[in-house]
């Protein structure tokens, strides 16, 4: 796994900042090998390890994203992968609490990550009126993949959970959805 060895290269042993995206990228792949607990340890280290960074620290501009608003929305991604949707759904309320606005895709993924969380909580229309503020944050521009895809997702669990709801959410953005 690459998150794996990122976590042994010299610049995560040196640097807290490193440590902590090694650990949070190799939750999200623990969690989607169903690795509930080391996912969930590799969270709290990534969170030890972001304490520690100093923020006027200079980064490379490969780094410059990863922060606390990163940090959350990875951990959105693992609680719910995980299925703790509580969980997921207040650290998609962190991360856009975080997020900077001109991260407007950002911003998207983790408001569609929000809206899965609280589907999976069994809240589907507070999770559709979610999705909406997707299309939303994106008015003008392209869905980005990762944001379709995952809209997707929230699409085919929402038609299992809630056909009726699915045809009305789906009738609603179609427009949005096609012309983006």
């Amino acid at each position: 796994m690459g998150a794996r060895a990122a976590q042994a290269c010299v610049a995560a042993r040196r640097s807290p900042l490193h440590v902590s995206l090694a650990h949070a990228r190799t939750a999200v792949g623990l969690a989607h090998a169903g690795e509930v607990r080391a996912a969930v340890r590799c969270l709290g280290r990534a969170e030890d390890a972001l304490a520690k960074a100093d923020p006027a620290q200079p980064r490379s501009s490969w780094i410059a994203f990863y922060g606390p608003a990163e940090l959350y929305s990875l951990t959105a991604i693992v609680r719910d992968v995980v299925g703790h949707p509580v969980q997921a759904e207040a650290a998609a309320h962190r991360a856009l609490a975080a997020l900077p606005a001109g991260y407007r895709r950002n911003r998207a993924h983790t408001t569609a990550r929000l809206a899965l969380a609280q589907l999976h909580q069994g809240d589907a229309e507070q999770a559709c009126a979610t999705s909406g503020r997707v299309f939303k944050t994106m008015e003008g521009m392209e869905l980005p993949g990762r944001v379709r895809m995952l809209l997707g997702d929230f699409q085919r669990d929402l038609i299992a959970r809630s056909p009726v709801l699915a045809h009305q959410w789906m009738d609603r953005y179609r427009t949005h959805w096609s012309s983006s």
